[in-house]
């Protein structure tokens, strides 16, 4: 898999997707605001399809916007497990406290023996994240391509896939469209600093990197079956 010609053919697919098309960049810019939709656009994009396709079919394309969040949230469960449970010694500190008729003072002393497990889960939540979104990544593109959410959760399909890319590759790849997503957040961020038109350019511009990031990884996809 060659990233840089991964990047490349990603970013002429988002520039020929909507430069010049004006109404079909306004529709994305709508959809990217009525978030399951551009979610089951992405979805169309991960099917594979060239050129980038019209924003129709709205039925499918929000029903399958649902199942992607869907998916999302089931995924995200573990993380959200791991990040309560890392707080509740200190919940549950405050809350004997209140119960007691007494008073939870947050003072470092007072703290300082939270900390460890507060910080140990978060550690233990990111490391999770991580798995999940290398896993979640090829599943989603699977409900996609294959249909129906149980393949999303297909994990021995989406391992399989993983090995076929080659995992070494596969997390190279995951590190630079993260590593292309902060920086291009990050501009984002300047640009909305722009008073009156700042947001509203960067959701015009939030849909390119949506298209983007899409049919990067679809190409990553589909680099296993090579």
């Amino acid at each position: 898999m060659e990233i840089v010609k991964a990047l490349n053919e990603s970013f002429a697919y988002a520039k020929d997707s909507i430069w010049g098309l004006w109404k079909r960049w306004i529709i994305l810019t709508i959809m990217y605001v009525i978030f399951p939709f551009i979610l089951g656009y992405m979805m169309e994009i991960y099917r594979g399809t060239t050129p980038a396709p019209e924003p129709e079919n709205w039925g499918r394309l929000f029903v399958d916007g649902l199942k992607f969040l869907l998916v999302g949230i089931i995924y995200a469960i573990p993380v959200i497990i791991i990040g309560v449970a890392s707080f509740l010694p200190l919940l549950m500190s405050i809350f004997s406290k209140m119960g007691s008729g007494g008073e939870f003072t947050m003072d470092l002393p007072t703290l300082t023996p939270f900390f460890l497990p507060i910080l140990g889960g978060l550690l233990l939540a990111v490391i999770v994240g991580i798995v999940i979104t290398l896993i979640s990544s090829i599943g989603v593109i699977r409900m996609a391509r294959v249909g129906g959410i149980r393949e999303a959760f297909n994990f021995s399909a989406i391992l399989e896939t993983i090995r076929a890319i080659g995992w070494g590759s596969y997390i190279f790849a995951i590190i630079v469209i993260f590593v292309v997503t902060i920086v291009v957040s990050l501009v984002f961020s300047l640009i909305e600093l722009i008073p009156y038109i700042g947001f509203i350019i960067s959701l015009f511009l939030g849909v390119i990197l949506t298209v983007f990031e899409s049919r990067f990884m679809t190409l990553i996809y589909e680099s296993s079956e090579n």
